[in-house]
């Protein structure tokens, strides 16, 4: 077995950027091996229990990964979301997650972080598995998140909502009786207002 490290490695072993010293074991890297790594500066913690090559390049995903690896019971929604599926021009410079109604908000550094909280059907509904960088996470499907932009539209603003509607629509990566079945779940006056009556 290998005592080195690289992203090929990683790779072949289904682990993305991030990583956790456990997921090493299996590849001949023991905890303190891990350490000498992160000595030498192959390696660098970037929080508890929380591990990334140093030589990694940082991709579009980079932020989102790393808030997940670190938050690992989280939801990526709205703005980060659009940007995840492509829909709208919205640039977010923080990663928009929503973590559940009572837990302990996370303090991380090195990433800036707009947080919601969801309890109920908002914790589960419309809630897709996916990764980041190989990194597990969950994150808003494109109906829902639309629908959330309405929602939560004090927050992202009126214009940016319509656009994510509208964008959506025409890129067909949402479809009106998708809206129209999470609006059963989650309502939004607006949004059902704007889909009865056809005017966006």
């Amino acid at each position: 077995m290998t005592a080195e490290l690289n992203a090929e490695i990683l790779h072949q072993a289904g682990i993305g950027s991030f990583f956790r010293p456990s997921q090493l074991e299996p590849l001949g890297i023991p905890y303190h091996r891990l350490r000498q790594l992160e000595a030498n500066q192959t390696v660098e913690r970037i929080g508890w229990g929380l591990y990334r090559l140093a030589a990694a390049e940082p991709t579009e995903r980079y932020s989102v990964a790393s808030v997940c690896a670190r938050v690992p019971n989280s939801i990526v929604c709205l703005l980060s979301a659009l940007r995840v599926f492509g829909i709208g021009t919205q640039l977010p410079y923080q990663v928009w997650i929503a973590i559940p109604h009572k837990a302990k908000p996370p303090a991380l550094t090195n990433v800036s972080l707009r947080l919601l909280r969801f309890s109920g059907a908002a914790w589960t509904y419309g809630v897709e598995e996916t990764k980041f960088e190989s990194v597990p996470a969950r994150i808003t499907s494109p109906a829902r998140t639309v629908v959330d932009c309405f929602r939560f539209e004090r927050l992202i603003g009126r214009e940016a909502a319509l656009e994510a509607l509208r964008e959506a629509l025409q890129d067909k990566k949402v479809t009106i009786a998708a809206l129209a079945r999470t609006l059963e779940v989650l309502p939004s006056r607006r949004l059902k207002s704007i889909l009865q009556t056809g005017i966006l």
